[in-house]
């Protein structure tokens, strides 16, 4: 079955102006919430508001990214800039993950210390920010899906937007009961859940700047594809990776059988990999079955020793 995975494509200037416009609305809503925060006394506004700075900051480092990405290959970066955006992804999720972890200090604190929240303030920005959380997350939706770049935004905004649903309800539940103790805790709630998107999603850039094998490749059927090719005795030193974040490659011995023609072994090995699997980029190396490497590992090459 042929390798698709069906993203969905965006004209690169389109997508700018749509990362664009969430930085510029991001800004104007963390400043915003920063100073409601201070003077409400809110710990869960200053919490949303540090999210949306950890958001708007993240849309710039994917907004530049994006724009080193396009860099085509030279002498120094002979495979192209395009892991830079995995990069990014790595780093926002870095960050995502620093942000809920001095938010859960800070709620523990104000558990300990209660304080005085205006709960007018705090419902007011609060329904602010689930608007701009909510158009920020639709402009990058369509995009999220065939970057893992766009895709820490998506969680760091769609996270935004269901922390700013929690503070409205707390600041309502301030106003009607004057549960001062509901801040707080919203503001651990909010911290727990971006923890929990953090850490479900980072394994994928770590993987891929780790070379790891494309998750959704079966490693042995593309193994076994390959000796089923007419003319392939064995196969070896067998290395699966991702160029790129959407771009598998794969490098290795073949063992060829006695008095079989390399080149045409060569070509149908490539073309089975591209038809079968999505693998365009392989990179064979043949080896005729009389001098062909003894004892050589399916995966890798020959154990690392220190």
């Amino acid at each position: 079955m042929p390798h698709d995975h069906g993203h969905a494509h965006i004209d690169p200037a389109s997508g700018d102006r749509r990362v664009s416009i969430a930085i510029w609305a991001n800004a104007l809503l963390t400043v915003a919430q920063i100073v409601g925060g201070i003077l409400s006394g809110s710990l869960a506004l200053i919490a949303d508001a540090l999210h949306n700075f950890s958001d708007m900051a993240s849309l710039v480092i994917a907004f530049a990214a994006r724009k080193i990405a396009r860099r085509p290959a030279d002498a120094r970066m002979t495979f192209g800039y395009g892991r830079i955006e995995v990069v990014a992804a790595l780093i926002n999720y870095t960050t995502l993950i620093l942000v809920g972890v001095y938010l859960i200090y800070e709620g523990g604190m104000r558990m300990i210390e209660p304080t005085e929240v205006a709960g007018w303030t705090v419902v007011i920005l609060g329904s602010v920010a689930l608007v701009v959380d909510t158009l920020t997350a639709l402009l990058t939706y369509s995009m999220q899906k065939g970057s893992v770049n766009i895709r820490a935004l998506f969680l760091h905004n769609l996270s935004d937007a269901l922390a700013s649903v929690a503070v409205i309800i707390g600041g309502s539940l301030i106003l009607l009961y004057n549960m001062w103790w509901v801040d707080p805790a919203i503001t651990i709630g909010i911290a727990v859940y971006i923890l929990y998107l953090a850490t479900t999603e980072i394994g994928k850039p770590i993987r891929i700047l780790m070379l790891g094998s494309p998750p959704d490749v079966d490693n042995d059927a593309v193994v076994a594809a390959i000796r089923d090719v007419d003319g392939v005795h064995d196969v070896h030193h067998v290395h699966l990776w991702q160029m790129q974040e959407n771009e598998a490659a794969l490098d290795c011995h073949v063992v060829t059988a006695d008095g079989a023609f390399g080149e045409g072994i060569k070509e149908a090995v490539k073309a089975r990999l591209a038809e079968e699997f999505g693998i365009r980029h392989s990179t064979l190396e043949l080896e005729d079955l009389g001098n062909a490497h003894d004892g050589a590992l399916l995966y890798g090459h020959a154990e690392t020793r220190y």
